[in-house]
């Protein structure tokens, strides 16, 4: 397979067609190689539009997002080169990458020892030591880094019934923070923006559907 051309009909096929104008994130994925970051079993999904499976046998559980979704997340970041940036879900270090190239610094966390190796390994080939992947248990992720809050982004690369607001307070003032929300088969990704000290705006920015981040509460059912 010719990766270059895949990667140039990715962003021009996929990923453009999604409001994704932004040069420098455009850029950034033109010369970041995605399929570095993909488990050998799965190479040749690496530029297809879909998602994929990171843990062998475990096709519903952690995985990368489509690529368009991977884009339009970093667009509507809006990393800056000076922020700190906050990742739950680091999977296999793609998502980290694209922010530690945007950002400062990148703490990842991640609930899955094999994933973590992955992620690691991956970000020491590409070069990357802007970004600490943390191993922590699924309950640990869910709470975020208050020890080394305030954050100015925080992403959650995966989908969540609804964000906590122990997250949002881990926002700076004017902090960002992304997350695919709802149930299925309805969800979105959201856009938080801290907007005072007990006060958070939020927009919806286009519908999704993601694997559920581990740890993270999910709404009582009711039985009869």
């Amino acid at each position: 397979m010719n990766n270059e051309l895949a990667r140039f009909n990715m962003i021009e096929q996929q990923i453009r067609p999604w409001e994704v104008l932004d040069q420098n994130v455009l850029s950034l994925l033109g010369s970041l190689k995605r399929e570095d970051f993909v488990p050998a079993s799965h190479r040749t999904m690496a530029f297809v539009d879909t998602q994929v499976p990171l843990l062998e046998g475990d096709a519903a559980g952690p995985c990368m997002l489509e690529p368009k979704v991977e884009a339009r997340l970093l667009q509507d970041l809006q990393v800056q080169r000076h922020e700190k940036v906050l990742e739950i879900g680091a999977g296999s270090g793609f998502m980290a990458a694209l922010l530690a190239h945007r950002a400062m610094q990148v703490s990842t966390l991640e609930c899955h020892p094999a994933l973590v190796h992955m992620a690691r390994e991956n970000l020491r080939r590409s070069g990357l030591f802007n970004v600490n992947v943390v191993e922590v248990s699924a309950a640990e992720g869910a709470r975020g880094l208050p020890g080394e809050a305030p954050f100015d982004v925080i992403l959650l690369s995966g989908s969540v019934a609804e964000v906590p607001r122990t997250l949002l307070q881990q926002l700076k003032p004017g902090g960002r923070l992304a997350a695919i929300v709802g149930q299925r088969p309805i969800m979105c990704a959201r856009l938080f923006t801290r907007t005072g000290e007990t006060s958070w705006s939020e927009i919806d920015l286009f519908d999704t559907v993601a694997p559920r981040l581990e740890g993270f509460a999910e709404p009582g059912r009711f039985s009869f």
